[in-house]
């Protein structure tokens, strides 16, 4: 098997609402959007982000969907600008930026539907 990309898909009551947050602060771009659904993606290696309109909000559904907790990752460089860069923005920093002793910076921040993205920068763990 060759994995040539990937995706993680998120169901949500306001699709809309969580692609604005995914491109005004984490630089994702629309690559398709239709009713019910909208595809992020970015230039660079990161998995797409493809947000479904929770069922019964009119959108189509095909496919069983599941609502679970879930966080989406990123592992990132220069995490401290990126953390003051999201706070001038006003993004809604959940967890602000630490350092933890495994060996990772790392902040959370949450979107307007609840949806967790972690950002995480590794580093060597304390006392390597």
């Amino acid at each position: 098997m060759n994995v040539i990309g990937s995706a993680v898909v998120l169901t949500v009551d306001d699709p809309a609402a969580s692609a604005r947050f995914f491109v005004s602060h984490l630089g994702f771009r629309d690559v398709l959007v239709t009713q019910g659904v909208i595809h992020l993606a970015r230039d660079d290696a990161a998995t797409d982000i493809v947000l479904h309109r929770t069922a019964g909000s009119g959108a189509p559904r095909q496919h069983p969907v599941v609502r679970a907790g879930a966080i989406v990752s990123c592992t990132v460089t220069g995490i401290q600008a990126e953390y003051e860069r999201l706070r001038r923005e006003g993004a809604r920093i959940t967890l602000p930026l630490r350092k933890e002793p495994w060996g990772e910076w790392m902040l959370q921040l949450t979107d307007p539907n609840g949806v967790v993205v972690q950002l995480v920068e590794w580093i060597p763990p304390s006392g390597a």
